[in-house]
């Protein structure tokens, strides 16, 4: 279902973000991801073409529109997938490096065993 984003990280950052504060302005998102506006105004279209977000229009003051970034129930259940395939990855990352550090100490154990 999610498979579309897999490989997109940028697209798992922003849901990331729009939940934890989807008052943010645009500006503010590029800022926080690392984006021009340009790439954060089209992932946001790609994540509103997919279902995943809505963004709604509000007036902040009389002069400027702003935008309100919500996720979806679609985008809810992307974000979790996202988040524990994310978790498995570092998980398994972990006990790859964890497996490495005890074979080097038990190389470093084995040649001072070899010296004497």
């Amino acid at each position: 279902m999610f498979e579309h984003m897999k490989n997109n990280p940028d697209h798992f950052e922003i849901l990331r973000k729009i939940n934890n504060n989807p008052n943010s302005s645009q500006r503010e998102l590029a800022e926080a991801l690392g984006f021009s506006l340009g790439k954060l105004n089209y992932c946001l279209n790609a994540l509103k073409d997919k279902g995943l977000i809505k963004i709604q229009n509000f007036k902040k003051n009389p002069k400027k529109i702003n935008y309100l970034y919500v996720l979806t129930p679609e985008g809810i259940k992307a974000k979790t997938k996202l988040t524990l395939n994310f978790m498995k990855k570092k998980m398994k990352e972990y006990d790859e490096l964890k497996y490495e550090l005890e074979q080097i100490r038990l190389n470093k154990k084995n040649e001072k065993f070899d010296k004497h």
